[in-house]
């Protein structure tokens, strides 16, 4: 079940009344994880591009899209080798900052994998 994101703010987000101070992975089956940002900070020296690393780890097979909330000032962006795994996936790509991303995410119908940066 896809939950349910009620609001965000910087270093805050809140999904089904938990607040949680750290970026989030959530996958088709709805389940909340920390983000692997590491797999992007180590070769890029910040978690604001992200790695063909983070991109695979991310992907699932049978998404209809991947939603990036990308920071409170929209940050967050792919690197080329991302944007082109994502494209050879066949996988849409929607980044938004994450106030706009929140919103999109709770009305979209779509089964979507949803990553959000709560910071920049």
């Amino acid at each position: 079940m896809k939950p349910r994101l009620s609001g965000t703010g910087f270093g805050w987000i809140d999904i089904e009344g938990e607040r949680i101070s750290h970026d989030i992975l959530i996958r088709l089956d709805g389940k909340v994880t920390k983000r692997k940002k590491k797999l992007s900070k180590e070769i890029y020296g910040t978690s604001h591009t992200l790695s063909l690393a983070e991109a695979e780890y991310i992907y699932q097979e049978g998404a209809e899209g991947l939603l990036i909330g990308a920071g409170q000032f929209g940050r967050v962006r792919l690197s080329p080798e991302a944007a082109s795994f994502f494209q050879d996936k066949g996988l849409p790509v929607t980044i938004l900052p994450t106030p706009q991303a929140v919103k999109y995410w709770n009305e979209s119908p779509e089964k979507l994998i949803g990553l959000f940066h709560i910071t920049c």
